[in-house]
């Protein structure tokens, strides 16, 4: 019992990860007009939280051995809703750069802290369950801010609304301390680390490992932050149409990652992650097809997101049966890192190369970048 009610408290953790995701992009044209700022002072601001997120995850696991795992999600959760709280009452814009610095701090923190713990004590099933629950914060947050923009007080009643959300569910966490305790006191699950024979331990296997995330999260959040202008400059679709396939991309990776979790613990993350980027490779080329195919190229984005689906989870979850539980933490810290230069830097560099090729190059890239996930990934299977 205590096991469900914990793990049923995780997801919901999971759900408030994923609510800011996609709150500044819908809220950025209301905010730069507030305070004055040109478009692409966004950037300063996303790079600052995936800075402060990224050195959050490296210190993650020496944070968590030192005061356990449950007061690290319960922490990095108070300050999160603290810094979107804070985001309604900032005065400048200079505000919204420094709260972004405790943002991403607990972003980091709460993203490595449960991906090891969910990894550690739960099936692969729970794990992709998991980074469903993440797709749904990152649908219902946009909706929100949406909502709140719409309305008199504009896009701060949206970052106050999903701040108090996060609030509430920091109490809950602060009042829930003594399961995650309960929970470390017990073993893992079968087939977990415990009970597994690991090969020796190779020093390029810790680093082959962060460099599946780093391919896999440049590909997905790439092909979503560049879909819409792919369809609306190169193709001539209008731009609301466009951002509604943007969507329909997301939500079959989300749907996926709830429909692969029936399956996860039968077919194993390995097998997962081979169908998954073969799945994605294939949607990726059939989106980049468009001057062949037309219309139909559309049905690539779908099938795109369903290929994206089980890919992240499962290499996550993998993490904790190619290795001992010690190099599993070091090694989920560093893939978290890579996951966040993936998704900052590498698709800000395809806008360079959009500029320099046009936006025609950006998915071909994007099939490069799979192409080669699947060739670390076959390598990295034959080293642990």
């Amino acid at each position: 019992m205590v096991h469900l009610l914990l793990l049923g408290i995780i997801y919901v953790s999971f759900i408030s990860l994923g609510l800011p995701d996609g709150v500044i992009g819908v809220a950025w044209p209301a905010i730069r007009v507030d305070m004055g700022q040109p478009l692409a002072a966004v950037g300063v601001f996303t790079l600052m939280g995936t800075v402060c997120a990224a050195i959050s995850s490296y210190f993650a696991v020496a944070v968590v051995k030192r005061v356990g795992a449950g007061v690290v999600v319960a922490a990095s959760c108070l300050m999160t809703a603290l810094a979107l709280v804070g985001y309604a009452y900032a005065p400048s814009f200079a505000w919204l750069v420094l709260l972004a610095v405790p943002m991403g701090i607990g972003a980091g923190a709460v993203d490595t802290s449960l991906n090891h713990f969910v990894a550690a004590h739960y099936s692969s099933r729970h794990m992709n369950w998991l980074h469903g629950f993440w797709g749904v914060g990152a649908t219902l947050g946009p909706l929100i801010m949406s909502w709140a923009i719409a309305s008199p007080d504009g896009w701060t009643r949206g970052a106050s609304t999903i701040g108090m959300l996060q609030l509430a569910l920091a109490v809950v966490l602060f009042l829930t301390l003594s399961l995650w305790s309960r929970e470390n006191a017990t073993p893992p699950a079968t087939g977990h680390a415990d009970s597994h024979v690991f090969k020796p331990v190779q020093t390029l296997a810790t680093w082959l490992a962060p460099a599946t995330f780093l391919l896999y999260v440049a590909a997905e959040m790439g092909t979503g932050l560049w879909a819409a202008s792919i369809l609306a400059t190169d193709r001539g679709m209008p731009l609301p149409q466009a951002g509604v396939w943007v969507a329909v991309y997301f939500g079959a990776i989300t749907a996926g990652r709830f429909a692969v979790g029936l399956v996860a613990n039968k077919l194993g993350n390995r097998k997962l992650v081979q169908l998954g980027v073969c799945t994605a490779m294939m949607g990726a080329a059939l989106f980049a097809a468009h001057g062949w195919v037309g219309d139909a190229s559309l049905a690539g984005l779908v099938l795109m997101g369903l290929g994206c689906a089980p890919i992240f989870p499962s290499l996550m979850h993998e993490a904790a049966k190619r290795f001992p539980e010690d190099v599993a933490a070091k090694v989920i810290s560093r893939q978290m890192i890579a996951a966040y230069a993936g998704f900052s830097v590498i698709p800000g560099a395809f806008g360079l190369l959009a500029t320099w090729l046009g936006l025609g190059v950006i998915m071909p890239v994007v099939v490069v970048l799979l192409m080669g996930l699947l060739a670390v990934t076959t390598w990295l299977d034959r080293l642990t």
